[in-house]
């Protein structure tokens, strides 16, 4: 069978051109899974395929053979010169799903020849990316210092939260809630499923009225205004100015501000110890992993004796090694985020001295909440893409609908790990056995 290396090599001493659609393929390992068209007219897959690819100009090609792979493919569709047929671009699950065995390869040197003298090698110079695009990892270096400072930390944050609230209100619905919710069944709705994972962490914490808790990665606040309303004193930090404004706008609106303050500040500059719980709840995903050690040291010094702490975050499935975000994730959704395994969370928690009492993998609730944000997006697709440009509307239903698809395949996990503060005796201070319903 003659492959597309064979075939390049004789084209390229023939001098013969490729279609778009014969240069797509000649980019992807085996069959092509959906149907792909060019404005040149070509074409591959199969005909009969409920879903589709379509290059529409010479952008599009451009951005695919520079960076094959998710970032040019993200690239070309969210600038809009690569459309999708037969899903929405607010959730386009089963288009991903439909996509998920093709691998994209890069071009030899021989295959660069072919393509540019197929299209022409002005086509091939490197254009600029849309403008969702940040920086790639070397040049926030440069700009912004080393992974995981103060100053990077906050403009990671602010690339991915200071959007718009009012498209976080589309997206997210009532609770305001960007994390995992906690299903009772498959059937409750996402408020529901987000109450309750306020009251699982609430209740695992083992919150009382007068006890004195810190948020840290709060987010809007929900966690705050939970226990606030449940008579628990409460402090949240967040390195989003917008999402802080926000929280602090309801906390003041439901009459909590006795209880409930949200700040809008890096968690380590919180001044306050002594708490009778800390939760994080999405906030060990932009950390740094090389950061754990003294992100688990803050914790620790920030509880009384005897405190109780939550760790709520995304995960790998194993524990071989550290794993930084793909280059679409890295560059249009979550600059700097780094990923690991469960056991490491918990082996980090342990050495500086806590002890883990429980934990649990929640993956399935993630691919469950992510289906609804996605359908959030969709029922308010018009209003989102007025309030934020589609460009970023479709990067944030690409975004949750390849996330769903992750976690529905074990790519990665969502776990929460439960641990104490003993005293210097070790003295066990909790009940025998779990205290919280599931």
């Amino acid at each position: 069978m003659t492959t597309f290396k064979d075939r390049s090599e004789v084209f390229a001493e023939l001098g013969t051109k490729l279609t778009i659609a014969e240069i797509f393929e000649s980019l992807i390992e085996g069959p092509m899974p959906v149907r792909f068209t060019a404005y040149d007219g070509s074409s591959t897959g199969p005909a009969n395929s409920e879903f589709g690819l379509e290059i529409v100009n010479p952008r599009g090609v451009n951005y695919v053979a520079n960076a094959p792979g998710d970032l040019g493919m993200a690239r070309a569709y969210i600038s809009g010169d690569m459309r999708i047929h037969g899903a929405h671009p607010g959730d386009p699950y089963e288009l991903l799903k439909a996509m998920a065995s093709m691998k994209f390869r890069r071009p030899t040197a021989m295959q660069l020849v072919v393509i540019a003298r197929s299209l022409g090698w002005e086509l091939l110079k490197p254009v600029a990316p849309p403008p969702q695009e940040t920086l790639p990892r070397w040049r926030r270096i440069a700009l912004e210092g080393l992974r995981h400072s103060k100053t990077r930390d906050a403009e990671a944050i602010h690339h991915h939260y200071d959007v718009s609230n009012t498209f976080y209100e589309y997206v997210l619905g009532e609770s305001m809630t960007y994390t995992c919710a906690v299903y009772g069944d498959e059937a409750w709705n996402l408020e529901q499923a987000q109450e309750n994972k306020y009251r699982l962490v609430f209740d695992k914490l083992n919150l009382k009225v007068g006890d004195r808790l810190l948020d840290i990665g709060c987010g809007w606040g929900g966690m705050v205004r939970y226990a606030a309303k449940r008579g628990v004193r409460v402090i949240g930090a967040t390195l989003s100015a917008e999402q802080a404004e926000w929280a602090q706008a309801r906390i003041t609106a439901e009459g909590l501000s006795g209880l409930a303050e949200v700040r809008h500040s890096d968690y380590r500059d919180i001044a306050e110890d002594s708490f009778d719980a800390v939760s994080s709840i999405g906030l060990t995903e932009h950390i740094g992993v090389h950061n754990y050690p003294a992100y688990f040291e803050f914790i620790q010094s920030k509880l009384r004796d005897g405190g109780l702490f939550l760790n709520h975050c995304i995960t790998r499935p194993d524990n071989k090694h550290t794993s930084r975000a793909g280059d679409f994730i890295d560059r249009y959704v979550f600059p700097d985020g780094e990923l690991t395994g469960s056991g490491r969370i918990i082996s980090e928690i342990q050495n500086v001295g806590l002890e883990v009492l429980h934990e649990e993998n929640l993956r399935r609730h993630y691919a469950l909440t992510l289906a609804e944000w996605c359908d959030n997006l969709v029922k308010n697709w018009d209003a989102a893409v007025e309030e934020v440009g589609e460009g970023t509307a479709k990067v944030w239903g690409l975004y949750m609908a390849g996330c769903q698809l992750g976690f529905e395949r074990g790519v990665v996990q969502l776990h929460q790990v439960l641990g104490v503060k003993n005293g210097p005796d070790q003295a066990w201070t909790v009940p025998l056995r779990p205290w919280w319903q599931p």
